[in-house]
């Protein structure tokens, strides 16, 4: 008899489902991968087959080509769509259902099941409400594997509804200027938008040319973000007095900027909890707006999931690592290489 969950191997460069010879989320192309969302650490190109949400499809297709055929009709890097809550039968007795994740559109967790024991991979994720995806699903499970971005307790996000409030005042304080917002393409700026909206501001939100397409993309699965304008398309800086522009974080001190009238520089993700990265990037406006699991919300997901052990992979590990000894939970930390701390 094999040893329990000797089907599921971590490696560096991944996580390998033995018995299916199949990956989750690797670093570097892989004949067959299992893929959570679409953030580039951990959506890669060049797999020969890839298996995600068809939102998360969508994004890879944007960005990689996936599932797309080439002048010849031929399909190189093919895409298998997988719905929430859909179960597929894998090689080698493995099954895997997509479960949503609440990180971005598409994100999913992977329940794998195989000889009785089942396994979680979260991939990214959040608890916190967010109207451009699905919310978090709680899945009981024998074996929890987690991120850990923001896994140390002095990371505690704060309600979005107060973040985009002191956006708003920020604007409204300074009429003959705008509030330039850096925001991470994927996800960030798709949900700032939204969150904006929700609050009541309806005028033109403008953008840097690199989000258009994904917030279009956001748009075609749903997704309502208003009026939307590239900044190239405005006819004067004076048309922009008063506005909220949103750009990639690289383009808030770029030359880019510099057709805005006099911008207030503000910056969205959960390093703003960071005095320091904010100063180090010039960030006049720190909004703590994260698309992670903060400290409070990592700890109540194992102990609502409750699973018999926890894998901690990605983040702050060790602080995550005490908390599960102290409160008598099984867990180890995972050697996996290539996931960052993008802009979050």
């Amino acid at each position: 008899m094999a040893a329990p969950f000797s089907w599921i191997r971590p490696e560096p460069w991944g996580i390998h489902i033995v018995p299916a010879d199949i990956w989750v989320d690797p670093s570097r192309p892989v004949p067959r991968a299992l893929v959570t969302h679409g953030h580039a650490d951990h959506a890669r190109g060049g797999h020969g087959e890839t298996i995600a949400t068809p939102a998360t499809l969508a994004i890879m297709e944007l960005r990689y080509r996936t599932g797309a055929s080439d002048d010849s009709g031929t399909v190189l890097h093919k895409a298998v769509p997988v719905e929430y809550g859909e179960t597929i039968r894998l090689p080698g007795g493995v099954d895997a259902t997509y479960i949503p994740a609440g990180h971005v559109l598409g994100s999913a967790q992977i329940l794998l099941e195989h000889a009785g024991e089942r396994v979680v991979i979260t991939g990214d994720y959040k608890r916190a409400p967010d109207p451009t995806c699905a919310p978090f699903e709680v899945t009981p499970c024998d074996i929890f594997i987690t991120e850990a971005t923001f896994g140390l307790p002095v990371f505690t996000h704060p309600p979005i509804g107060e973040e985009i409030g002191k956006l708003l005042e920020a604007r409204a304080d300074n009429p003959d200027t705008c509030v330039l917002v850096g925001a991470y393409a994927l996800g960030k700026a798709q949900r700032v938008i939204a969150e904006l909206r929700a609050a009541g501001h309806s005028d033109t939100i403008w953008l840097h040319g690199a989000m258009e397409a994904m917030c279009r993309l956001y748009e075609e699965h749903g997704v309502a973000l208003g009026d939307l304008r590239l900044v190239t398309d405005a006819p004067s800086k004076e048309a922009m007095c008063g506005a909220i522009v949103v750009a990639p974080p690289s383009a808030l001190n770029d030359r880019w900027s510099r057709r805005l009238p006099d911008p207030i520089t503000a910056m969205a993700s959960g390093w703003m909890r960071v005095r320091a990265r904010a100063r180090q990037r010039g960030v006049e406006l720190p909004l703590v707006i994260s698309d992670h699991a903060d400290w409070n919300e990592l700890t109540r997901t194992i102990k609502e999931v409750n699973p018999a052990e926890t894998w901690i992979t990605h983040g702050r590990e060790e602080a995550l690592l005490r908390w599960c000894a102290l409160s008598q939970r099984r867990a180890r930390a995972l050697a996996l290489v290539g996931y960052e701390d993008e802009d979050d």
